[in-house]
């Protein structure tokens, strides 16, 4: 009997681990797909930006403006751009690290962000 036992306990241990390994999976690809999500948002925004970027050179330049780089307005646009590719390289790091997260850290707390 005791080497059933051993067999039936073996098997719930396989079984728990394989669970606690699929759910680990299913939430580590949700908080992918909600990085990628957010990474979107931030491209269509820089996309936003370069648009009025290019509106407010073009108005300036039309306007007799000369030193277009020196405008306030351009400069708060391009630093807004460059903050968004920071937060958008960010966002990818943290993709890959999501993605390259072992199983056995499913124990920890940190692997359940994202709500």
């Amino acid at each position: 009997m005791s080497g059933e036992k051993k067999k039936t306990d073996q098997l719930l241990k396989v079984t728990r681990n394989a669970f606690s390994t699929a759910s680990f999976r299913a939430n580590q690809y949700k908080q992918v797909v909600q990085k990628r999500i957010d990474l979107g948002a931030i491209h269509k925004k820089i996309e936003q930006l370069h648009a009025e970027l290019g509106k407010a050179v073009d108005d300036q330049y039309h306007a007799g403006q000369k030193d277009l780089l020196t405008s306030k307005q351009v400069f708060g646009l391009l630093e807004k751009i460059g903050n968004l590719k920071q937060a958008a390289v960010l966002l990818e790091e943290e993709i890959e690290l999501i993605r390259n997260e072992p199983p056995d850290a499913a124990e920890s707390p940190a692997s359940d962000k994202g709500g």
